[in-house]
């Protein structure tokens, strides 16, 4: 994919330094900053932090799915020896959420439990086995209320609300945004074609269980380690709920292992740790189990989807109707943003010149769902690439070809005032046309076996922080020592996606230092400047032009002190590799830390600071901030399927899929944030759901909750396309959640091109597939 020396276009943005032509770490492969610590396991996560005197916590929670909470009695638990504290609701009446709409929850419940597994009481003791033999000697009165399970019985008039603040039976927030005459549109159709679709839930599964470690120090300073993807929005949430100044807050975060949205909001045991800490005196550690980990969720909404669009002949799109409902669980969490997202960005990645977004999110029963890797986008994502597809049947077209007639164009706006900047999706179609073998394989292959191709677009970070505000969404500071050594300061939350590398990556080039001379810290309130959080997919677009533009402002003072010294221009020298050379004569250089000795002789003590706000792009409507991005990546995905018509078994052989991610700043850590989103969306295709029987989630572990292991995965066949975006750190853009979306419809195309049965929900399991193929065999032998 890269050279030695990726050269940069003409036409880049303009705080780019004149003269600059090539690159000497971007686009080069490297391993992930990290790499020692974690192959080696010296690298600590929360729950191997030890602080002297520390002692554990236990949640104890609720075995019914909706229940008044009569009465708690922790009075034998408290006499138990080893015992040090012990909350309930009652001690922390401050309700919290991550949504400023959305603030309906207490760490621990009050009066009422509204989903299995919710925390009603924290117990703090010598070891975890006191903590949770004291969580069973706690006694609790609970009021069994009848459980609301699912959309269709939140939306019934005679169930029962699970919050009484609601207006419409269990309806948390309605949207209708509509853009242009839709009626017009429809009349200029040829065609007019509707569908459903139904979208299961399913959950994150990170490798690393949710934890904290919390120390209350006796000066009132609180200090919380959190495996968490928002140490900002935590401490701020922490603030609240504790009601104390943030400026006594410290979050910290260790390496996370792994998110996808799942811990990216404040969660009971990271509130009730500090406040168990200043009861009993001690650091506090709390280790989530794997069934805990289900409970807390937040992970992928069901969601009912309808959508009809008119076309012409060509496959033209002339207006488009699209509905969602989404079960939401028992609390607010992201959902009323999730349910914007399920049709803000439904206007890409193809034009549509007119369309029509109704959606709803109703309450139920269920541990609360929030967002999962593409969040919110993955749903609709589905449904309209497998109605496109039959879109495509019916016109007599190729699946491909159509889509490539009707893609949004670079520099547009879409009726929903969506700003697009580099769009490589074109690029990305053929590409994976012509690897999967496209033209000879759909259509053509024996029965029960098939292709399918889907599109799809993600943000490259969301234009509005979730509290609006003016201050900048990422903040970097650097200081270079007398040695030459180059300190990264920034907020930012590595969970895996390796944002550590990035930032090197992109401070090393503007230096022009090896990634060796990098040294970062990042994840900590009181040491680095504030980073919303790694959700959104923002990280490189947002941390990675700050820091780029806090280096510029160092690289502009070592060129200043080596022009001087080397007796050339500015504009004649560039830097790689740790030394500043004249590109005119290679012989005139200056050693990077001499040159830092210079300038600091000259400017004082190095530093500098940099942030990136997005630019303004949210439209003139209610709902708008939901959608704009400063980029969008694009991807497409090819699956190849075989169907054993017998026993209903879906095999998915091989994955093509080609990435627009503005440029590759490092290309292996790209291809596995590409591969690993292809596993994700091959998993939810096939394989994950989360499902309940009475109120019971009926697979909280590891052996009931299907995931894939490595040796299941197919052949993943991966493209990297560079766009260069005018705006991103280095043309960069996003590629963490992105590749994920096409994956889905793309297998349910390839399962109707082997069996000619269109699936409508998700996952394709062997008993849907059976299903379908008995309810053909039936139709069939009626029509004899």
């Amino acid at each position: 994919m890269s050279t030695d020396i990726t050269e940069e276009p003409t036409g880049q943005a303009g705080d780019r330094p004149p003269g600059r032509r090539s690159f000497s770490v971007v686009g080069k492969r490297s391993r992930k900053y990290d790499w020692h610590a974690k192959l080696t396991g010296q690298a600590k996560y929360a729950d191997d932090l030890s602080l002297p005197r520390m002692i554990y916590g236990r949640l104890l929670r609720s075995p019914h799915p909706h229940a008044r909470l009569l009465r708690i009695d922790t009075r034998k638990a408290g006499a138990l020896p080893g015992v040090f504290a012990i909350l309930t609701g009652q001690d922390l009446p401050t309700k919290y959420g991550i949504l400023p709409s959305s603030q309906d929850e207490n760490a621990l419940a009050i009066e009422r439990v509204r989903y299995m597994g919710e925390p009603v009481a924290a117990v703090a003791a010598i070891d975890e086995w006191t903590a949770e033999e004291a969580c069973r000697a706690i006694e609790v009165l609970y009021e069994p209320l009848p459980p609301v399970m699912s959309i269709d019985e939140a939306l019934a008039d005679e169930t029962p609300k699970i919050h009484d603040w609601t207006r419409d039976r269990n309806i948390q927030k309605e949207v209708l945004l509509e853009f242009g005459d839709l009626e017009a549109g429809f009349a200029e159709a040829d065609y007019i074609f509707e569908d459903e679709y139904f979208f299961e839930g399913n959950t994150h599964v990170p490798m690393e269980n949710h934890a904290v470690v919390a120390d209350w120090a006796a000066n009132g300073h609180v200090t919380v380690w959190s495996s968490t993807q928002t140490p900002h929005y935590l401490h701020r949430e922490l603030a609240k709920v504790l009601e104390l100044p943030p400026s006594r807050i410290r979050v910290i975060v260790p390496p996370v292992g792994g998110g996808f949205g799942g811990k990216s909001e404040a969660f009971s045991h990271e509130i009730v740790a500090p406040v168990l800490s200043r009861l009993s005196g001690h650091p506090v550690k709390i280790c989530l189990s794997r069934e805990e980990v289900f409970y807390c969720h937040r992970g992928r909404h069901p969601v009912k989807m309808w959508i009809r669009t008119g076309v012409k002949g060509d496959g033209t799109i002339t207006a488009m109707d699209f509905s969602s409902t989404l079960d939401g669980g028992a609390y607010g969490s992201y959902g009323i943003a999730t349910t914007y997202y399920t049709g803000a960005l439904n206007t890409l990645p193809y034009e549509v010149p007119r369309y029509r977004f109704r959606g709803r999110r109703v309450f139920t029963n269920k541990p609360p769902c929030g967002p999962k890797r593409g969040h919110g986008t993955v749903q609709p994502r589905f449904a309209i690439e497998a109605h496109l597809d039959r879109v495509a049947e019916n016109l007599g077209l190729d699946p491909a070809a159509m889509r490539g007639h009707i893609l949004v164009k670079p520099n547009t706006w879409t009726i929903n005032h969506l700003r697009v900047t580099s769009c490589g999706l074109g690029d990305a179609i053929e590409a994976v046309i012509e690897r999967s073998d496209w033209t000879r394989k759909h259509g053509r292959m024996r029965h029960g076996q098939g292709i399918g191709l889907a599109c799809s677009v993600y943000l490259s970070g969301a234009g509005l922080p979730i509290y609006w505000n003016p201050m900048p969404h990422s903040g970097a500071q650097i200081k270079i020592d007398r040695g030459g050594g180059v300190t990264v300061y920034c907020g930012t939350s590595d969970i895996g996606q390796d944002s550590d590398s990035m930032l090197a990556c992109v401070v090393a080039e503007e230096l022009g230092v090896d990634l060796d001379a990098i040294h970062l810290v990042t994840g900590d309130t009181s040491l680095a400047p504030v980073d919303l959080g790694s959700y959104s997919s923002r990280v490189t677009f947002m941390a990675g032009n700050a820091a780029r533009q806090a280096a510029a402002q160092l690289r502009a003072r070592l060129m200043d002190v080596a022009a001087e010294t080397l007796e050339v221009p500015t504009d004649r020298l560039a830097a790689a590799g740790g030394i500043i050379f004249d590109r005119q004569d290679t012989a005139r250089q200056l050693p990077f830390d001499e040159a830092a000795r210079l300038a600091e002789a000259r400017f004082g003590t190095l530093g500098a600071v940099g942030s990136y706000t997005p630019p303004r792009l949210a439209g003139p409507y209610k709902g708008s901030g939901v959608g704009p991005s400063p980029a969008y990546s694009f991807t497409c995905a090819a699956a190849e399927v075989e169907v054993d018509t017998e026993t209903g078994e879906l095999r998915v052989r091989k994955i093509w899929v080609a990435h627009d991610l503005g440029r590759a700043l490092n290309p292996t850590v790209c291809e596995g944030q590409i591969e690993g989103g292809v596993y994700m969306g091959w998993a939810e295709a096939t394989i994950e759901e989360q499902v309940f029987r009475k109120g019971l989630h009926k697979q909280p572990s590891l052996l009931e909750y299907k995931i894939p292991a490595a040796q299941d995965t197919p052949d993943i066949d991966t493209v990297m396309i560079e766009s260069d975006d005018p705006e991103g750190p280095f043309g960069a853009k996003e590629v963490g959640q992105g590749p994920l979306a096409p994956v889905i419809p793309a297998v349910t195309n390839a399962v109707y091109d082997a069996i000619g049965i269109r699936l409508t929900s998700t996952p394709i399991t062997p008993d849907k597939i059976l299903h379908v193929l008995e309810a053909r065999r039936k139709r069939a032998s009626a029509a004899v």
